[in-house]
């Protein structure tokens, strides 16, 4: 029963890992639920024959106890027939199925014609040692939005109380009947109890939350057990067991947000922290059980009630202390993208001659429009004093509000549509940061001259100068030696060039080294960049690998217009400063809450003003249709897979058509070397990467050649990528998966970025 409780939930998550890295999307509901009934009927073969057919009576209590735990496992499985992420319809969910799982085990246990009055004592002791599970939770975890915690609250407390009346009356009460004393064996009584909390458990919670529970609950049956020993039977101390396994359920559910237990984040994040407190959990449910055990033997009558309240107090006391000094106080739940219909069109720049003049009409155009159709909602938040943040790139806005005020927002007339926006709660220390492995190169490496960019410098003279690239990413080392250089805000100018929506670092950081790697490929000096004399400007918009759309709005409206780090996105921004073209090593998948207009408008709006935007495709290949995210399926975005240095498409390269916007569109537009690629990463070190994010700064860097060499080209994105697709190299590689027809095509586009060539094309141009 452990192995295929314990197999088939964390079979079912690797599952979900599988889809959320190759579709961008959570296992669906019914999977979940399809998945947990199949584990309760693998079970139901070993425990209904037992429970129907065992004589001895003590057994059969067991075998009863773990049938009735059965039927509660397929009752609280329905909730997850809910779409993920609704945590909270599914916290609500669970809290329904449980009352009623309580009311049905309270209506069968009176039945019983077993009755007693609670003690108090049993309940001071499950006070006490349940506090002391709350410790591991409290240091490493952190608590969702207000209503998060009360729903949750409120689930895990209905499921310890349904828990504690099953195992009081149904399990620790009939292994008393024949025992002297009146009282059930530890030994028995602790096992049988922890084996139905783990079929009870597996049901509960949902996306990733039941791992912990079927961890650290199981282990509680014997300080169950235990304290069931100081009331005057079993059935009085079924209080004292509901607050007991309450708190251990309440810790997990409220401390970790589920949908952030699917995503593997990388090191040191969110399902690490989860992990260490599981463990601590589980070993401090065993100790509760030895200590409650040595505890019942060594004292004739019920322990003392001053002394146990004093010990009480002191252990809340200290736990709020804990929680208010060492771990992350407050409120932290993900909030709501709610996007207006207005959407003004600023094709109209495209008639402006001067990039500058373009830039500024489409910010003064955009900030405008979002300014004048938001009053009227952005006055009610106000009036309830509920948080927001304003966008222009897109019109819409962020709102700190949940559910209960989405209904609301998607009936207002000017709301187009309201989306989530995921938020990770943060981590008990700050993330490390990443090292490369790799030494300096001794010149060029080969995807520089894979793509002919070194034959640039040498014949052309050609090395990006008067060119600035805006790179949004996980951020920069700004001081590394081979990006120092081409920073724009050298000599502590931050300001305008540095944006960290994140963390608020005042100068340029990196923490994963991803942006890092990727400013390197477009620019980076000693042989890693295509572009080494271009500029560069920067703003974090995943540090952590989980976005929204309203991160990335962040960045692209930086991209356009950047503002002081005090500054207002909407009045003191500088179109002036805007890049020339910018660099888009990321997605928004749907687990961020994108769908695949989330970002459409801000894409169309950066091209009109004359900004060359290129993204990377994706690392969802080999299967067609897998150009799935924003902003690469936009035909706005200059789209880029990658190819191997012996010039085949890779394997993760992700292929079209363009299938979730209904289009068709073929993409990627081409391809570039994006296999172990040799770039700049943090603490001044070098690393080996792979992946489209380090083939699209291939085609940044082309591009900023392009533009140094001629200037004429500067804003006129249509030409430029005409001049990329007709001198692109025809693609020569291996053809498995996606390569049907001919040219353009959905594995590789129009071919293989040629840097010389196109170079030489530009300045051909009159």
């Amino acid at each position: 029963m452990v192995l295929v409780t314990l197999g088939v939930q964390f079979l079912t998550w690797l599952a979900d890992q599988y889809s959320i890295i190759q579709q961008g999307t959570y296992l669906s509901g019914p999977t979940w639920f399809a998945a947990t009934w199949g584990q309760g009927f693998a079970l139901a073969i070993v425990i209904l024959p037992l429970a129907f057919l065992t004589r001895a009576p003590r057994l059969r209590a067991v075998y009863r106890a773990w049938a009735l735990a059965l039927a509660l496992l397929f009752l609280f499985a329905l909730a997850r027939l809910l779409p993920q992420p609704e945590k909270q319809a599914a916290a609500l969910a669970q809290i329904l199925l449980a009352i009623l799982a309580a009311l049905a085990l309270w209506r069968l246990g009176i039945a019983s014609g077993r009755r007693a009055t609670p003690g108090r004592r049993p309940l001071a002791l499950a006070v006490l040692f349940g506090a002391l599970l709350w410790l591991p939770w409290l240091v490493w975890g952190a608590l969702g939005s207000p209503l998060d915690v009360l729903l949750n609250a409120l689930a895990a407390y209905a499921f310890g109380l349904g828990a504690a009346l099953l195992l009081s009356y149904f399990l620790l009460a009939p292994l008393a009947d024949g025992e002297p004393g009146g009282h059930a064996g530890a030994l028995l009584g602790g096992f049988a109890a922890g084996i139905a909390l783990l079929i009870m458990g597996s049901g509960f919670g949902f996306a990733g939350s039941q791992l912990l529970l079927i961890t650290t609950l199981p282990a509680l049956g014997f300080a169950l057990a235990a304290l069931a020993r100081f009331a005057p039977g079993p059935v009085a101390a079924w209080p004292a067991l509901a607050i007991l396994v309450g708190d251990a359920t309440a810790a997990p559910l409220l401390f970790f947000d589920p949908n952030e237990l699917q995503i593997l984040l990388g090191d040191n994040e969110i399902p690490t922290w989860a992990t260490r407190a599981t463990l601590v959990g589980l070993v401090l449910a065993w100790l509760l059980g030895i200590a409650l055990t040595a505890w019942r033997r060594r004292l004739a009558g019920p322990p003392p009630a001053g002394p146990l309240r004093l010990a009480t107090g002191a252990v809340l006391l200290a736990l709020v202390l804990v929680y208010f000094l060492g771990g992350q106080p407050g409120f932290y739940g993900d909030q709501l993208f709610v996007m207006l219909k207005e959407q003004p069109d600023v094709s109209a720049a495209g008639q402006l001659t001067d990039r500058a003049e373009r830039a500024r009409y489409v910010y003064s155009t955009m900030t405008q429009t979002a300014q004048s159709t938001q009053a009227g909602l952005r006055s009610t938040l106000d009036q309830w004093r509920i948080p927001y943040r304003p966008y222009y790139l897109v019109n819409s806005i962020e709102v700190d509000a949940g559910p209960l005020l989405r209904a609301y927002l998607d009936s207002r007339p000017e709301v187009e549509r309201v989306l989530a926006s995921p938020h990770l709660r943060p981590l008990p220390e700050p993330l490390p940061v990443a090292r490369g492995s790799a030494g300096a190169p001794n010149g060029p490496v080969w995807n520089v001259t894979s793509v002919g960019a070194d034959r640039v410098w040498q014949e052309l003279g050609v090395t990006g100068k008067g060119v600035v690239v805006g790179q949004s990413d996980s951020g920069v080392q700004g001081d590394h030696p081979a990006l120092s250089p081409g920073y724009r805000g050298r000599g502590g100018q931050d300001d305008y060039n540095w944006l960290d929506p994140w963390s608020h670092s005042p100068t340029p950081r990196d923490l994963s080294g991803h942006g890092t790697h990727t400013t390197g490929s477009v620019l980076g000096r000693g042989g890693i960049g295509l572009a080494p004399d271009a500029e560069w400007f920067a703003c974090v918009n995943l540090e952590r690998n989980l976005g929204n759309p309203p991160l990335y709005l962040n960045c692209m409206q930086f991209m356009l217009a950047p503002y002081p780090r005090q500054g207002d996105a909407f009045r003191d921004g500088d179109p002036a400063r805007a890049a020339m073209v910018t660099n888009n090593s990321w997605g928004c998948p749907p687990v961020e809450g994108c769908d695949a207009g989330a970002l459409r408008v801000a894409t169309n709006a950066l091209r009109a003003a004359g900004i060359f935007v290129v993204a990377s495709a994706g690392n969802e290949g080999p299967s067609c249709g897998s150009v799935s995210d924003p902003i690469a399926i936009y035909d706005a975005a200059f789209t880029v897979g990658a190819i191997d240095e012996q010039g085949n498409v890779t394997d993760f390269s992700s292929r079209g058509p363009v299938t979730v916007d209904g289009s068709g569109r073929v993409k990627p537009d081409l391809v570039a070397p994006g296999d172990k690629v040799l770039s700049s990463f943090p603490r001044s070190t070098y690393a080996v990467e792979s992946g489209t994010s380090m083939a699209g700064p291939q085609v940044v860097g082309v591009v900023a050649l392009m533009w140094s060499a001629q200037p004429k080209l500067v804003g006129n994105v249509a030409r430029t990528e005409q001049i990329l697709r007709e001198t692109a190299k025809p693609y020569q590689g291996t053809r498995l998966g996606c390569f049907a027809g001919g040219t353009p095509n959905d594995a590789y586009g129009y071919g293989e970025v040629d840097a010389y060539a196109a170079v030489k094309a530009a300045l051909a141009e009159r």
